[in-house]
């Protein structure tokens, strides 16, 4: 039992520790910031954290300095980030999906917890995939997907960049929910994925929004639908998978920023309000539209929640669809 004086001494020593973090929020950032993208330059994960870089720096008084660490589906960056030390020094920009089917796919292979290891800072933006055919294909809609599918003894084709693919695992969640069954044939890399549904070898695929959007327009592919909850401000007039039959159906990239477990509170309220109110400016609005990204920003306690439920959604489907490994 601690007596009057072991009592004084560690209260003093909590108030010590408060102020000395109090302090250290509060004189924060007194030096350049990393984030760590796990993609290489160029593409829409890199796109977003040099825009973050550009316009929150100035707010913050230090540069955020953009470090490029690729490989193994994601887990090279999110390790390094997860066991970065606890100063809101290291950040990690990268996909909602990135942070979280390595896990899922290789749990005995992953050091890090997607949930208990990151500090969610805020989300920063997100695209979406368009549900295209090709227009040989006798399918206008959802609906007449699924009733194509259901009547063929021989399904329809659909392509990806690889197993374990956003595209291969948004068809999995499509197949499940709408109980039909279509042939997986996997690509390396999307732009041969691509050339095949454009010329008619594969049937139909979620493929990059703003290459996809593209071929839709000049009449080389037909669109389906979109895989967002909502219709996108870029392409309003293609209906999501949601409204078209598959209600609840959802396939997004979200581009999330998040630092390591433990960094002072403050320092993440000072991060999320810098972010929140410097990336939704027009300029930056158009050049992540160029990339088929939109605008979105949110809480920290409502990044925490995504990162959970999705983590949830996409173990289960690799679970119930049996795929033994990521590209």
């Amino acid at each position: 039992m601690l007596n009057e004086s072991s009592l004084k001494l560690a209260v003093l020593l909590i108030f010590s520790f408060g102020v000395a973090s109090s302090a250290l929020s509060q004189s924060y950032p007194t030096r350049a910031i990393r984030m760590i993208v796990p993609n290489t330059p160029g593409g829409g994960t890199d796109t977003v954290a040099r825009l973050i870089s550009q316009k929150i720096s100035p707010a913050l008084g230090q540069q955020i300095i953009v470090e490029n660490r690729s490989g193994g589906g994601g887990r090279i960056a999110a390790e390094l980030v997860a066991r970065a030390p606890k100063d809101g020094y290291t950040l990690l920009l990268g996909s909602v999906s990135s942070l979280i089917t390595g896990p899922a796919f290789y749990p005995d292979q992953t050091n890090y917890d997607p949930i208990k290891d990151f500090s969610p800072v805020t989300i920063a933006g997100t695209t979406s995939y368009i549900l295209a055919a090709h227009p040989s294909v006798p399918v206008k809609s959802v609906k007449d997907l699924i009733q194509i599918s259901r009547g063929k003894k021989d399904s329809l084709t659909y392509g990806s960049t690889g197993p374990g693919s956003s595209a291969h695992l948004g068809m999995k969640l499509f197949e499940s929910m709408t109980k039909v069954t279509l042939i997986h044939v996997p690509f390396k890399g999307s732009s041969p994925a691509m050339t095949s549904l454009t010329s008619g070898e594969i049937d139909v695929m979620f493929g990059n929004y703003q290459a996809t959007l593209g071929l839709v327009r000049t009449g080389r592919l037909r669109a389906l639908a979109q895989s967002s909850p909502s219709r996108s401000t870029l392409a309003p007039d293609i209906p999501t998978v949601s409204e078209s039959g598959v209600p609840g159906f959802e396939l997004r990239q979200i581009y999330s920023v998040v630092a390591p477990a433990g960094v002072p509170a403050d320092i993440i309220r000072r991060l999320n309000q810098e972010i929140v109110k410097g990336l939704p400016v027009e300029d930056v609005r158009k050049l992540m539209a160029a990339q088929g990204i939109e605008i979105l920003v949110s809480t920290p306690d409502e990044l925490g929640k995504l990162l959970a439920s999705q983590l949830a959604i996409w173990t289960k489907v690799i679970r119930e669809a049996g795929i033994k490994e990521a590209n």
